[in-house]
C-alpha cells in the first residue's frame, strides 16, 4: 500500500469516527432504565426477592449464557453445562470449607475460586474435544452421557464427593467485612457476575474468535479451507463456557449453601437447555430472560394452581405449558415475540407495508 493510500485510510477512519456519537449517547434509554433499576431494587424489594428471584435468576442466567454462547454462536447443543457447573460447586466445596471437614481441606478462596474453575475448564476442555468430533443429535447425546455418567458417579462416590448427601455449609468467603450470603450483599454479588457473563458473551461474539466460531458454525468445510483450526476453535468454546458455568456453579453452590447430586443430575441438565432456547439463543439477554421466567414459574406455580383450586403438586404441568407456548408462538425464544411485537409496530396496520 501506498503512503498516500495509508494516510487516506487514517483521515476517513477519524472522519467516520469524528461523526460518531460517544458509546454512552448510543445506549438505549431503555438499558439506562434497567440498569438503575437492577442497583436500587434492594431500596424497595424484599429479601425474598433479591436472594430467591433474582439471585437465582442471576445463576441460572449465567450457566444458560454458556450454553447460548455454544449453540448461539457455535451451533453446538450440550447438556452438559449444568454438569460442568457442578464440578465446580464441588471443587469449592471439596477444597474449601464445609460441614464434611473430614474431605474438605479447608484451603483459602484464593487458591480454592481459580482451582475450582480450573478443574471445571479442563474437565470441559477433554468433554468438547470429544463432543465437537460429532453433530446434531449425536453431540447432545454425548453430552448427555457425561451428564449422566458425573451425576451417578457423583452420587456413589462417597471418598470424595460424599456420595448422595454431598456437602452442607458450603458458604462465600467474608471479605472486606460483609457477610456475602447475607440477600443484599447476595444480590449484588450475582448482579456483577451476572453482568460481566453478559458483556463477556456480547464482547467475545464481536470479536475475531467469536466471529471464526460463527463462521464455523455456517460453514466447517470454508473455514477450514481458509486456515481455521476448526476442532481448536470448537474445544476453545466449550472451555470458555466452562468459566461462566463454573462461575454460575460456584454462586448456586453458595446461594443454596450444599453442592449434591441432585444439584447436576439430568433434570437440572435439561432445565438449563430449555431455559436458553425459551429465552432466545440469538442473543446473551435471552438467557437472563429465561432463567427470569423460569424462576417466576418455579416458584409461583404451585400458588397459582391452588388459587385455582388445583392441585398444587401439578406445577410441573403448568411450567411445561408456559414454555411450550412460548416455543410454539416463537421458535427463537421471548426474543422472537419481542422482534415480532417491534416489527409489528413499525408496520402499517391497514397496509401492512413498514411506516416511512
Amino acid at each position: 500500500m501506498a503512503m498516500s493510500d495509508f494516510q487516506s485510510s487514517i483521515d476517513a477512519s477519524i472522519a467516520r469516527n469524528r461523526g460518531r456519537r460517544p458509546w454512552i449517547e448510543r445506549v438505549p434509554p431503555a438499558y439506562w432504565v434497567l440498569a438503575i433499576l437492577l442497583l436500587v431494587m434492594p431500596g424497595f424489594a424484599s429479601n425474598f426477592v433479591l436472594y430467591q428471584i433474582f439471585g437465582w435468576t442471576f445463576i441460572l442466567g449465567i450457566i444458560a449464557s454458556s450454553l447460548m454462547f455454544l449453540a448461539g454462536y457455535g451451533g453446538m447443543v450440550s447438556l452438559a453445562q449444568m454438569t460442568f457447573a457442578g464440578v465446580a460447586g464441588y471443587m469449592v466445596a471439596i477444597f474449601g470449607d464445609s460441614a464434611i471437614d473430614t474431605i474438605s481441606q479447608g484451603w483459602p478462596w484464593y487458591i480454592t475460586i481459580p482451582l475450582a474453575l480450573l478443574v471445571a475448564v479442563l474437565f470441559a476442555t477433554i468433554v468438547g474435544w470429544l463432543a465437537v468430533r460429532t453433530a446434531g443429535i449425536y453431540t447432545i447425546m454425548i453430552t448427555l452421557a457425561v451428564a449422566a455418567a458425573f451425576f451417578y458417579f457423583a452420587r456413589q462416590n462417597y471418598e470424595v464427593f460424599n456420595g448422595f448427601t454431598g456437602f452442607q455449609s458450603v458458604s462465600p468467603p467474608q471479605l472486606f467485612g460483609v457477610d456475602w450470603q447475607d440477600a443484599v450483599p447476595f444480590y449484588y454479588l450475582t448482579l456483577f457476575w451476572a453482568v460481566a457473563a453478559y458483556f463477556s458473551v456480547l464482547y467475545l461474539s464481536r470479536a475475531p474468535f467469536g466471529l471464526a466460531l460463527q463462521g464455523v458454525r455456517d460453514n466447517p468445510r470454508r473455514m477450514g479451507a481458509l486456515g481455521y483450526n476448526v476442532t481448536a476453535h470448537r474445544v476453545a468454546a466449550y472451555s470458555f463456557s466452562a468459566i461462566l458455568a463454573g462461575i454460575g456453579g460456584i454462586l448456586l453452590a453458595w446461594q443454596s449453601g450444599q453442592i449434591s447430586p441432585g444439584t447436576v443430575s439430568i433434570q437440572p441438565s435439561i432445565d438449563i437447555l430449555v431455559i436458553a432456547v425459551v429465552g432466545g439463543i440469538r442473543h446473551p439477554i435471552g438467557a437472563f430472560i429465561g432463567a427470569f421466567l423460569y424462576v417466576l414459574l418455579k416458584t409461583f406455580a404451585v400458588d397459582v394452581l391452588i388459587s385455582l383450586g388445583l392441585d398444587g403438586d401439578r406445577f410441573n404441568l403448568l411450567i411445561g405449558m408456559g414454555f411450550l407456548l412460548v416455543v410454539f408462538f416463537s421458535p427463537d425464544g421471548l426474543l422472537g415475540l419481542w422482534e415480532k411485537a417491534k416489527d409489528r409496530s413499525r408496520r402499517d396496520p391497514l397496509t401492512g407495508r413498514p411506516r416511512e
